[in-house]
C-alpha cells in the first residue's frame, strides 16, 4: 500500500469533511480510470502542483474502508449490472474504520446513467445482520424495494482511500487502492495487487485538470465495478460474463495473475 508519508499527498492543503459536504455538484459527471500504484504517484504529484486538496478525516490522508455487499441468493443485483440492465441497484453496508462509523446504503442508477446514493447510518454492529433493525428495514425496502430478507451478505471489499478536491472545488476525486476481496460464506480472498480505481466526479461544464493530467499519464477512462470485479472473481455460483475481459485487463495493466 502507498504509504502515508508519500511526498505529494503531504504537500497537499487538508480540506475537513464540513467543507466537503458543501460541496454541490449540480450537473455531475462521475468518470472511473484504471491505473496502478505506479502512476498514481506521478499522477498525485502533478496534483499536488495544481493545488489540489485533500481530505483529512481523524487525522488521516489515507483511509481504510470496509464494505459489505448484500444480493439475493440468485446474484440478482450483479447479474443486473452483468447483463448491462440500465436501471439497477447495489445495496451495502459501509463502516468507516477510522471513525467507527457505519452506513446502510443503497445506489441507484438509472436509465440515463445517472447514480443516487440514499444512506442511514446504522450501529456497527449490525454491518452483518440489521434484520432485527426496523428502521434499517424500512429504509431498505423504501429506497430499494427489497425486503431484508430477500437479501443476505455476499462480498466483504476492503480498500484503502485517498479523496482530492480541486482548487474550484467544481470536483472530487477518491482513489481506490490496496483492494481486497472476501467472500462471506467460503472465506475465500482475492486481491487486485497493484491496482488503483480512481474515480472522477465533477461539474459537467467545468473543464478538468485531474482529467488532463491522466490523459498525459496514458491513463484511460473505464467502467468497472469493485462489488461485480469482486464478485466474479471470489463468488463460485457467479457467471463473469463481461467482467472477466476486465479482470484480464487488470491483469495486464498491473502484470498481477488474479484470475484462474
Amino acid at each position: 500500500m502507498i504509504s502515508e508519508s508519500l511526498p505529494a499527498i503531504m504537500r497537499m492543503e487538508p480540506i475537513t469533511l464540513e467543507e466537503m459536504d458543501s460541496i454541490k455538484l449540480m450537473n455531475r459527471v462521475d468518470t472511473k480510470f484504471l491505473t496502478t500504484e505506479e502512476t498514481l504517484e506521478k499522477a498525485l504529484a502533478m496534483a499536488a502542483g495544481e493545488g489540489y486538496r485533500i481530505l483529512v478525516t481523524d487525522g488521516l490522508r489515507i483511509s481504510p474502508y470496509d464494505t459489505l455487499y448484500y444480493d439475493t441468493p440468485e446474484l440478482r443485483m450483479y447479474t443486473e449490472h452483468r447483463r448491462k440492465k440500465l436501471t439497477r441497484k447495489k445495496v451495502r453496508v459501509r463502516t468507516y474504520v477510522a471513525s467507527g462509523i457505519t452506513f446502510l446504503e443503497v445506489k441507484r442508477k438509472n436509465n440515463k446513467g445517472r447514480t443516487k446514493k440514499k444512506r442511514m447510518e446504522v450501529p456497527s454492529g449490525e454491518m452483518t445482520d440489521f434484520r432485527s433493525d426496523a428502521a434499517a428495514c424500512a429504509f431498505l425496502l423504501e429506497k430499494s424495494g427489497y425486503a431484508a430478507g430477500d437479501i443476505a451478505p455476499r462480498l466483504y471489499t476492503r480498500f484503502h482511500r485517498i479523496t482530492l478536491v480541486n482548487p474550484e472545488k467544481t470536483e472530487r476525486l477518491t482513489v481506490d487502492m490496496s483492494l481486497e476481496f472476501e467472500n462471506f460464506s467460503s472465506g475465500m480472498k482475492v486481491s487486485l495487487g497493484p491496482a488503483v480505481i480512481i474515480e472522477l466526479k465533477q461539474d459537467g461544464l467545468a473543464d478538468s485538470r485531474i482529467r488532463h493530467i491522466l490523459n498525459e499519464l496514458r491513463v484511460k477512462p473505464a467502467r468497472v465495478s469493485k462489488y461485480c470485479i469482486g464478485t466474479a472473481l471470489a463468488e463460485p455460483s457467479a457467471r463473469p460474463g463481461r467482467f472477466a475481459e476486465k479482470i484480464r485487463y487488470i491483469e495486464k495493466l498491473t502484470g498481477t495473475k488474479i484470475l484462474n
